[in-house]
């Protein structure tokens, strides 16, 4: 059965699209720390842990991941973008790409952000439109 980010990725669950290549989607996480927080997945792999991955798509993912983040910042005002994998709390890989003020920011004890529709449609075509210029 297919994961929910895959599902997500095929387009058989909204979400707010930030980047999509041929192997790899971004989308803005519903449960942020932080407006702006981001996704990053592989398409074709469901393994929960990173570390599974055979070694194109390892570093594929990691490329692609950086990508975004270069969109992230110019995006959404941050001082950086943390990034965590955990890969515990939905059976995918994946990536947290997070705008941080400081180090406090990364701390997924923190409350979330509170973040309107509205506000997630216009942070995702802005950091869509920052990933297309590069």
């Amino acid at each position: 059965m297919a994961t929910i980010f895959t599902r997500i990725a095929n387009g058989e669950i909204p979400s707010y699209k930030v980047a999509e290549d041929a192997d790899f989607y971004a989308f803005l996480d519903i449960n942020p720390l932080a407006k702006g927080h981001t996704l990053v997945i592989p398409k074709h792999v469901e393994d929960d842990y990173i570390f599974h991955l055979d070694e194109q798509t390892y570093a594929g993912l990691w490329a692609f991941a950086r990508k975004v983040a270069v969109a992230l910042k110019a995006a959404v005002p941050c001082q950086r973008v943390g990034v965590c994998v955990l890969g515990m709390e939905v059976p995918h890989t994946h990536i947290h790409l997070v705008p941080l003020q400081s180090e406090k920011d990364l701390n997924f004890a923190n409350p979330r952000a509170v973040v309107t529709p509205e506000e997630n449609a216009r942070i995702a075509a802005s950091i869509l439109k920052e990933y297309e210029n590069l």
